[in-house]
């Protein structure tokens, strides 16, 4: 098995709730399914499983089910005898075999054909199986875990995953909680990716994030999970190649050609007006702000001429170049096409 990629990291109460928890299913041996979103660590949790439980001496097998086309599965598993198929010349062990006395952990294993998973529940209910192509009867002692981001039950009810081997599998499920509900965890692993990633491109120094950096990772949702945030901050240390980290691109396909015919058009267009004027109805009283003479109402009408009307000077003085106008707001770059793209440019 890979390293984990989040290194255990976390001291958020939702993420040590889930390390408890583990640590309690660990103790039994019975079947447990992971679910989690993708990059979340569900190879983590299996692996913390497996060298937590009295199975720790022996070994931890993965596959990925992802990795393997449907008809490959089997054999993969369970192994096949010499002249099983074109190709077998010669007996070959599978993954269950090779995890006797340990653990097997099965990625993706809602991806696994049905007529796969009734050789599965035979091992999980008797610990028995049979190699591809042979009709002798083997043994083993298995603890198995899977993982999956699929809806179980409800590929049960699609016909698409056994109900039985679900049940067997299901003695614990453990949901591992997405990056964006465990809070300053992200900023931890943050820091922690990014030290590693200094030290790979000889960045002397304690790396740091801005303010506006820290806020922008504790509020965006990480749909990749730790993964995602993994190559974002690495992406950002690289091309920073300097201690302080200013800015961060969570869309590493954001394309800046698909930008530039129209930075030329903002060159010769005229400034952006906004769609329909505000009219102060009272004349702002000597020394008073004008602010205070406008409707309490209309504060997200004020709100938004203000930003289009930001928008078109910097533009403006920019020269239609949409990162230096960014720069020139105190925005990042993603700050600035997010108000770019709200006011219809």
């Amino acid at each position: 098995m890979s390293n984990p990629i989040d290194s255990n990291i976390g001291e958020s109460e939702v993420y040590l709730d889930f390390q408890r928890k583990i640590s309690a299913a660990a103790q039994v041996n019975r079947s447990v399914l992971v679910v989690g979103e993708r990059g979340s660590g569900k190879e983590l949790a299996a692996s913390r499983l497996h060298y937590l439980s009295k199975r720790w001496g022996g070994p931890l097998i993965t596959v990925n089910c992802a990795a393997l086309p449907p008809s490959l599965i089997e054999s993969e598993l369970f192994g096949y005898a010499q002249g099983a198929f074109t190709g077998a010349q010669k007996t070959r062990k599978g993954r269950f075999e090779e995890a006797d006395g340990g653990t097997l952990f099965l990625d993706e294993i809602g991806l696994i054909p049905m007529e796969v998973q009734e050789k599965i529940l035979r091992v999980v209910e008797y610990g028995t199986f049979e190699k591809v192509g042979s009709s002798t009867t083997q043994e083993v002692n298995v603890r198995l875990i899977g993982a999956t981001n699929a809806d179980l039950p409800q590929l049960c009810k699609e016909g698409r995953f056994k109900e039985d081997l679900l049940d067997r599998l299901s003695f614990e499920v453990l949901f591992v909680p997405p990056l964006r509900y465990r809070g300053d965890d992200i900023l931890l692993l943050a820091n922690f990716f990014a030290s590693k990633m200094a030290l790979e491109c000889g960045i002397e120094g304690l790396v740091e994030f801005s303010e506006p950096v820290k806020r922008k990772m504790l509020s965006y949702s990480w749909p990749g999970n730790v993964r995602e945030l993994k190559n974002t901050v690495e992406r950002a240390v690289y091309r920073t190649a300097g201690p302080l980290i200013t800015d961060i691109e969570t869309d590493p396909f954001d394309n800046p050609y698909m930008h530039m015919s129209s930075c030329k058009e903002e060159k010769i267009a005229e400034p952006v007006q906004p769609e329909e004027p505000i009219q102060a109805s009272p004349e702002p009283s000597q020394g008073r702000s004008i602010l205070e003479t406008y409707p309490l109402d209309r504060l997200d009408e004020l709100k938004n001429e203000a930003e289009r009307t930001f928008l078109s000077r910097a533009l403006e003085q920019a020269q239609g170049n949409q990162k230096q106008a960014a720069q020139l707001m105190g925005l990042t770059y993603d700050q600035f096409r997010g108000l770019y793209r709200k006011h219809g440019k």
